[in-house]
């Protein structure tokens, strides 16, 4: 199974990387966003900064959103589930829009939220499965989505509770990061890369 990282400045893609290889995957480091889509499934890495982000990719977020729109199996962590969504206060710049929503900040008094927090309601195959309830987490913006249905978990930092992940269809978004958050995120990276090849 071939599996594409998109790199548009974001880091943490080593240790990504190295997580989807342990699961099984053949993985490549793109900066091309047609490439990145030319493979099996695409991952949005996380860590940095949302107008940034936006910036490096805005050219070929259309094709982006076509594709994900068409079924292309797609796993977006942290800055990358932002990226799903239509914008944020981080800073300008439109995001991929197939989530309708907005990412605003986290309120509370120590803001980033790093470390590990438990994941409230989780629900859906993946999470199920790999049995993760607790992830780690390095984030200071969070996730609106419009459509409710689409919620898969929650959490809370400091009394602010908000959304850890969403999905529909191929496309899951993750506010944690499953590759540093011990054996049950790696299981469930291998259960996102299963869904995959079934």
């Amino acid at each position: 199974m071939k599996v594409a990282i998109l790199d548009y400045g974001a880091g943490n893609l080593h240790s990504l990387a190295k997580a989807l290889s342990r699961a099984g995957a053949e993985v490549s480091v793109e900066t091309d966003g047609q490439k990145a889509l030319s493979g099996d499934a695409l991952i949005l890495p996380g860590v940095g900064a949302f107008s940034l982000a936006v910036e490096s990719l805005a050219p070929h977020i259309p094709s982006i959103r076509e594709a994900l729109t068409n079924g292309l199996p797609c796993l977006g962590i942290c800055l990358g589930m932002q990226l799903l969504f239509d914008s944020s206060e981080e800073g300008e710049g439109e995001g991929i829009g197939f989530f309708s929503g907005q990412v605003r900040r986290l309120v509370g008094p120590r803001v980033p939220q790093i470390g590990w927090n438990d994941l409230e309601q989780p629900t859906g195959e993946l999470l199920e499965t790999s049995g993760l309830k607790t992830a780690y987490f390095a984030n200071s913006f969070v996730c609106e989505p419009q459509d409710t249905r689409t919620i898969r978990s929650w959490a809370t930092h400091e009394g602010d509770r908000f959304v850890a992940s969403v999905e529909s269809g191929n496309v899951v978004g993750v506010q944690f990061h499953p590759e540093k958050s011990s054996d049950n995120g790696i299981a469930f990276i291998d259960a996102f890369l299963r869904r995959v090849a079934a």
